[in-house]
C-alpha cells in the first residue's frame, strides 16, 4: 500500500495531477500524511477500468463474491487496532469512541450484508413473469469524513456483493481508513477494475464521478446542501442516486417516561463523536411543566463528558475535525446567545488554536430560532418545551429534515407517538440499533436506505421477464 498512490485497475498508480492533499491530526496539529489530489482524469481512467471489469463481474457466482468478501471482511477484522488507531488520528476521536462506535458496529454489519447477500431472493416468480433484481453497473461512492469506516464499508461492502464495480472518493479530510480496505480488498484477489480508489476534493473527484456518463449510480452521504449538487450533475444522465444527508432530529420526553434513560440516549448522540452525526438527537422536547426536572439531570449527566489523552478509555469527547467545523459549530453557539437563548452549560469556544469545543446545552429555545432549525454538527443540544403531545409532534416533525429521532415515556403511548414521527429512524425508551435494519430520512435527509435488506437492494437493479 503507497498511500501516494490511487488504487486503480487492481494497481497502485500515481495522479495524472501529481498534487497532494495534507491530512491533519485534529488532536495534535500534525501532518502525518499526504494523499494524491486526484483530477477528473485520474476519475477518467478508473471509471474506464470499472466499465471493462463489470462486463465479467458481473456474471461472476454468488458463491465466489461472497467468498471475496468474507477474505475482506475477515482481514478488516485482523487489522481491528490498525483501523481504531487510524481513526482516532485522522478523525481526532478518543480511542475508546474509534473502537466501539466507528470500528466494530461495521465489520459487523458487513458480515451481515454477506448473510443477505446469501440469502437474497434475486429471482421470484409472478403470474406470467420472473423478476430479476441484477446488479446496477458502474458506482460512485461519494463518502464523508465523520465516520470512515462506516460510510464506505455501506457503500462498498454491498456494492460489490450485489455484483456491481466501485469507484471510491473517500473524504479528503479522512482518508486513511479507505486505504487499508483498499489494501484488503487487493489482498483477497478481486480482479481488477472491480474496486478503485481516487482520493482528492469533493469538487474534483466527487463532482467528476457525479457528472460522468459512465457511472450508473452514485451513493453520496454528506450535508444536504452538497448532495442536491452531486444530485442535479448525476441526474444530467438520469443517474440511479442514493443520498444519505442532513438532519436536525428530535427527542420527544413524554410524562412518566425513564427521563434518565432518555438523557443517557440523547446525550449519547450529541456528544460523542463531538456531536458531529447526521443522526444526533439534537432537539430535546420536554413538558412544559417539567423544565426544572429536566434540566437538573442534563447537567449531571452532561458533566460525565471529559476531554483528556484520546488513548485514554476514560476520554469521551475529542477535537472537532478540523478548524472548518470548530469554526462554524462556535458561530452557532454565538447565533443561540444573539438569539436569547439560555445557557444551562457551556459557552462559546475560546480561540486557541485546539479544535475542542466542550459540551452545550441550550434552554429556552424556541422553534423559529436558528439552532432550533439548522444542523449545527457540533456538541450542542437545544432544549425546547411543549404542552400537549400533539405539539411535540407538530415541533418534532416541523423540520426539512426527518432522519431519527426517539420517544421516552410510558411503553403504549411512546410506540403510538413514534409512529407519528415522520423520520426513517425512531428510538423507543431502551431501543437499540440492529445492523439487519435499514437506516435513511425522509424529506430532505436523503433518498433511499443504507443497511439491512433494502441498503442491498439499492445496489441493484428490477427487470421483468415475461416467459409465460
Amino acid at each position: 500500500m503507497d498511500i501516494r498512490k490511487l488504487y486503480i485497475n487492481g494497481e497502485w498508480v500515481e495522479s495524472e495531477g501529481h498534487e497532494y492533499i495534507d491530512i491533519e491530526n485534529p488532536d495534535t496539529h500534525e501532518i502525518f500524511a499526504q494523499v494524491p489530489r486526484g483530477n477528473k482524469d485520474d476519475v477518467d481512467k478508473a471509471v474506464r477500468a470499472a466499465r471493462a471489469a463489470f462486463e465479467t463481474w458481473q456474471y461472476t457466482p454468488l458463491e465466489q463474491r461472497t467468498a471475496l468478501m468474507e477474505k475482506v471482511v475477515n482481514g478488516l477484522e485482523s487489522r481491528r487496532q490498525d483501523l481504531i488507531e487510524t481513526i482516532t488520528k485522522e478523525l481526532g476521536s478518543p480511542y475508546k469512541v474509534s473502537a466501539e462506535v466507528h470500528t466494530d458496529p461495521f465489520i459487523l454489519e458487513a458480515k451481515h450484508y454477506i448473510k443477505v447477500a446469501k440469502n437474497f431472493p434475486y429471482e421470484e416468480r409472478r403470474q406470467t413473469s420472473v423478476v430479476v433484481r441484477e446488479p446496477v453497473g458502474v458506482v460512485g461512492g461519494l463518502t464523508p469524513w465523520n465516520f470512515p469506516l462506516e460510510q464506505i464499508e455501506k457503500k462498498v461492502v454491498p456494492a460489490l456483493l450485489a455484483g456491481n464495480c466501485v469507484v471510491l472518493k473517500p473524504s479528503q479530510f479522512t482518508p486513511m481508513t479507505a486505504y487499508i480496505l483498499a489494501e484488503e480488498i487487493h489482498k483477497a484477489g478481486y480482479p481488477a477494475g472491480v474496486f478503485n480508489l481516487v482520493t482528492g476534493r469533493g469538487g474534483e473527484v466527487g463532482d467528476a464521478l457525479a457528472a460522468h456518463p459512465d457511472v450508473d449510480m452514485i451513493s453520496f452521504t454528506g450535508s444536504t446542501d452538497a448532495g442536491r449538487a452531486v444530485a442535479i450533475k448525476g441526474l444530467s444522465n438520469i443517474k440511479k442516486l442514493a443520498l444519505e444527508l442532513g438532519g436536525k432530529s428530535a427527542a420527544i420526553f413524554l410524562k412518566g417516561g425513564d427521563w434518565e434513560n432518555g438523557v443517557n440516549g440523547v446525550l449519547e448522540t450529541v456528544m460523542l463523536n463531538g456531536g458531529q452525526t447526521c443522526n444526533a438527537l439534537t432537539r430535546m422536547l420536554v413538558p412544559e411543566d417539567e423544565t426544572g426536572k429536566i434540566e437538573e439531570i442534563l447537567k449531571r449527566k452532561a458533566a460525565e463528558y471529559h476531554f483528556g489523552p484520546l488513548n485514554n478509555p476514560q476520554t469521551t469527547l475529542g477535537p472537532l475535525a478540523s478548524r472548518k467545523q470548530f469554526d462554524r459549530v462556535r458561530k452557532y453557539i454565538e447565533t443561540g446567545i444573539s438569539e436569547g437563548a439560555r445557557l444551562l452549560i457551556g459557552e462559546v469556544p475560546e480561540d486557541n488554536g485546539s479544535y475542542n469545543v466542550k459540551p452545550v446545552i441550550f434552554c429556552d429555545v424556541t422553534p423559529d430560532m436558528v439552532i432550533a432549525r439548522e444542523e449545527i454538527f457540533g456538541p450542542v443540544l437545544v432544549v425546547l418545551t411543549y404542552k400537549t403531545v400533539e405539539e411535540a409532534i407538530e415541533i418534532a416533525n416541523d423540520s426539512i429534515y426527518g432522519l431519527a429521532g426517539a420517544v421516552y415515556g410510558p411503553e403504549k403511548e411512546a410506540n403510538e407517538t413514534a409512529r407519528k414521527m415522520k423520520t426513517g429512524t425512531v428510538y423507543v425508551n431502551e431501543g437499540q440499533w440492529d445492523e439487519a435494519s435499514p437506516f435513511g430520512g425522509y424529506k430532505q435527509s436523503g433518498l433511499g436506505r443504507e443497511g439491512g435488506i433494502e441498503g442491498y437492494e439499492e445496489f441493484l437493479e428490477i427487470k421483468t421477464i415475461y416467459d409465460k
